[in-house]
């Protein structure tokens, strides 16, 4: 049976949003000063990003306990490549995951990196019908 998620978003005047999410948090969204906004919220298309390295990095994170890995420290960077025209969007988006850790399991590691890109991050298969995705995995050995 598939799921409904249903998100409530209320203008605050101006630029500026509040949206609500299924967990009963809410975020502001706005856009720059430069742009007419006050700066003073997440950026729709930044958002996006946030969603999909929040999305994978979740699954990784779940894989870290099923594996019992060491991991110090893990984050992912996100870089993407926002087209001229309009509408604007990401066409072309680089994840790079990096772990930190004196004992790092790497092919384990790349496995759950893997995982949650073929098999189990929804957002990433979103972002795959409108951008080419680059993924990068880095190890930082203390």
């Amino acid at each position: 049976m598939s799921t409904t998620n249903h998100i409530s978003t209320k203008w605050l005047g101006n630029m500026s949003f509040e949206s609500n999410n299924p967990s009963g948090h809410s975020l502001k969204i706005d856009i720059a000063k430069e742009d007419g906004g006050d700066s003073s919220g997440l950026r729709p298309k930044a958002l996006m990003l946030s969603s999909l390295a929040g999305c994978s990095g979740l699954d990784v994170a779940a894989m870290f306990k099923k594996m019992k890995l060491e991991v110090d420290e893990f984050h992912i960077e996100t870089i993407a490549n926002l087209t001229d025209e309009h509408p604007r969007f990401y066409d072309k988006v680089v994840i790079e995951y990096h772990f930190h850790g004196a004992n790092l399991a790497e092919k384990k590691l790349q496995r759950a990196v893997d995982l949650s890109i073929e098999k189990y991050c929804g957002v990433m298969e979103m972002f795959r019908q409108f951008a080419e995705l680059e993924i990068k995995t880095v190890f930082h050995k203390k």
